[in-house]
């Protein structure tokens, strides 16, 4: 994709739509969700059909279709923009008119300048990609996300053909993105419709015993009271740091590490004053 942008006609330019159950599904598989094709409406440059193509292989996509679009050679514009997505994505795209698309898909039409109110049918109600995903969850037939042209969009017409307006939230003064950005924000935000597992480790995290966090505290409240600190400031400390740990939700591996830290701060802090006491130097001032 150039540098065109998504146009006002659409600011992602683009339809989107996510539902359905694989061709091939089985009988156990009856439930399975297929996933959307994506549909690119009359792009001006072969280099916004690789980018779509890479954003897809990104997100879990592989079906692409295009209305009326430029030459796609393989030495050109579109398979250097591709990545990997030139190994799959970008050869197996399927040339199809837009009236297929209305007639084979549910379909969301997606757009940078939206209706403000109900007269304006074709651009309104919208929904944001974040709220899209969530109404797609529901949507049980094949699916379309549909992109606009680089300098248009979709016009009102085409999106009044189609089932539902989305369009990604954006500074006011400049609300129109690049086809490729536009791509790359609405297929990100339906990633957890068509991607299954990422490269990113389990974020799960499970909090660390609770004898094990109040054993914690016991060695803080000792810590304090070895700094030499009045009761009301300990106390107040203590609360502190009940309360901060109570929002970390720590590990156990985070709160062993900290217990075996002020173990040993304890312990030489204890041994600080055994010497003191020893050779009758002065303990460590009391806080006034």
């Amino acid at each position: 994709m150039s540098g065109d942008e998504a146009g006002e006609g659409n600011a992602i330019d683009e339809g989107v739509d996510d539902a359905g159950t694989d061709d091939d599904e089985t009988a156990d598989d009856a439930g399975a969700r297929r996933k959307p094709v994506v549909v690119v409406v009359e792009p001006e440059t072969p280099g916004n059909v690789g980018t779509i193509a890479r954003a897809m292989k990104n997100f879990g996509l592989s079906d692409l279709k295009l209305v009326n679009p430029p030459p796609i050679e393989e030495d050109g514009e579109a398979y250097g923009f591709a990545g990997h997505a030139r190994e799959d994505v970008l050869p197996n795209a399927e040339e199809v008119t837009f009236d297929e698309v209305v007639a084979n898909y549910h379909t969301v039409g997606t757009t940078a300048i939206t209706g403000e109110d109900d007269r304006s049918h074709e651009r309104f109600p919208f929904k944001t990609p974040a709220e899209l995903r969530e109404s797609l969850k529901a949507v049980d037939a094949p699916t379309a996300i549909v992109f606009g042209r680089e300098g248009r969009g979709l016009n009102n017409e085409e999106l009044s053909r189609l089932d539902e307006v989305c369009s990604i939230p954006a500074d006011d003064d400049y609300p129109v993105l690049n086809l490729g950005q536009a791509a790359t924000v609405l297929l990100y935000e339906l990633r957890d419709l068509t991607v299954d597992e990422t490269q990113l480790p389990d974020t799960e995290v499970t909090r660390a015993p609770e004898p094990d966090v109040e054993r914690f505290h016991e060695f803080f409240d000792e810590f304090l009271a070895a700094t030499g600190q009045r009761d009301h400031v300990r106390g107040k400390n203590a609360l502190l740091m009940r309360r901060l740990l109570g929002r970390a939700h720590p590990t156990e591996r985070e709160i062993h590490s900290l217990l075996g830290t002020f173990r040993k701060a304890n312990a030489k802090l204890e041994h600080a004053d055994h010497l003191a006491a020893k050779y009758d130097e002065p303990p460590y001032p009391a806080e006034r």
